[in-house]
Order: C-alpha cells, then sequence, then structure tokens
C-alpha cells in the first residue's frame, strides 16, 4: 500500500521585497527636498507682495525711529483707503525712487500746511505733536493738491522732507510702517498718532 506524504511549502520572501530599493529611498527624499524649496519660494513672494522690510538710516525720524532699526511695512494698509495724518509711512522719494524714505505725514489733499514760529498750522490750526524732537526753525506755507500729501520728519531740524522739495504723490507710497522688528531690545509696534489741533 502506497503512502503519499503530504507535501511541505515554504515561502521565502526575497531580499527584494523585504526592504525599498534605495533608487525609491532617494527618489523620497529628492521629491521632499523639492516640495520644501518649492513651499520657501511661495511663502517668500507671498510675504513681500504683502509687506515690506525697511532699515532706517539717519536721524530725521528721532526720536520716534533709530539710525540702524529694521521696521516692518504693510503694503496692504492703503488698499481700501488713504493715509491718514499721523501715519508713518514708507514711499519711493520723487527725486529718484530707487530711494526709500520714511516720514510722518501731516497735510492731506485740499488742506493748506504753513509752519510759522516752531509751529505747523494746518489750514490755520496749530497741531499738538508730542512726538517731535524740536519745533521746526524755518518758515513756509503749502497747498496741498489732490493726490498728493505733506511729509515730515520727526526731528523737524534734521529731515529732507516736504518743506525741502515738496508734495509727496500719493502714488509713490509703498506702504504704513507697522513695527520695529530689529534690534530684539528696540521690538514694538509703531505709534500713529494722528496730530490732535491744540485749543
Amino acid at each position: 500500500m502506497e503512502t503519499t506524504q503530504p507535501e511541505i511549502q515554504t515561502h521565502t520572501e526575497t531580499q527584494s521585497e523585504a526592504q525599498p530599493q534605495p533608487t525609491e529611498n532617494w527618489k523620497r527624499i529628492a521629491l521632499d527636498i523639492l516640495e520644501t524649496v518649492i513651499l520657501a519660494v511661495v511663502l517668500y513672494f507671498g510675504i513681500n507682495a504683502v509687506s515690506a522690510r525697511v532699515r532706517v538710516d539717519g536721524m530725521s525720524m528721532n526720536p520716534t525711529l533709530q539710525h540702524g532699526e529694521y521696521v516692518l511695512v504693510s503694503r496692504l494698509a492703503y488698499l481700501t483707503g488713504e493715509p491718514q495724518r499721523g501715519d508713518i509711512i514708507v514711499f519711493s522719494f520723487p527725486g529718484d525712487e530707487s530711494q526709500d524714505l520714511i516720514k510722518r505725514v501731516i497735510g492731506l489733499p485740499g488742506e493748506t500746511i504753513a509752519i510759522r514760529n516752531g509751529e505747523v498750522l494746518v489750514n490755520g490750526e496749530r497741531l499738538q505733536e508730542p512726538y517731535i524732537a524740536q519745533s521746526p526753525a524755518y518758515n513756509g506755507e503749502w497747498t496741498v493738491g489732490e493726490g498728493q500729501l505733506f511729509v515730515l520728519g520727526d526731528n523737524r531740524n534734521d529731515s529732507k522732507d516736504s518743506h525741502q522739495w515738496g508734495l509727496l504723490p500719493i502714488e509713490n507710497v509703498i506702504g504704513k510702517a507697522l513695527l520695529i522688528y530689529w534690534p530684539p531690545p528696540d521690538w514694538k509696534l509703531i505709534n500713529h498718532t494722528e496730530e490732535e489741533f491744540a485749543s
């Protein structure tokens, strides 16, 4: 009588089935690096589209801003409105648009600005300006036309601004200064004090 032995089946996994191929690992790594680079580029251009970073160069905005400080500027601040009196803005200098300046808005379209006896007057009313370094030592009168601004540095007697080179076209405005972010000990939000008329 013949007896048949049951067949014993063995399954062995080859090394190639148990572990991913080295080329697959490199493909994954390369894909991760590419995704990271693309994300960094998108973030960089996205941030630059809505903001700018400006270094304060000089003493014209003392005591509000100091030489060497870095300021974050919002490019979106005036998408739905115009600059207001007291705003600290960054703009392209009308005499050389490759140069950016930072000043405070004093006069708005349709207003008459006069500087006499160390006082700034808007339509004949004196402004209270607690933030300036000292009273202006110059005199003059300007009429602000449509689409223009009159801007001054807070360090009135050491600032090249509208009292020297004239009115600023609103189209030259880059944005509104938001905060000082460097150096770290100086970090703070920028106070856009709207000047009050003295009674």
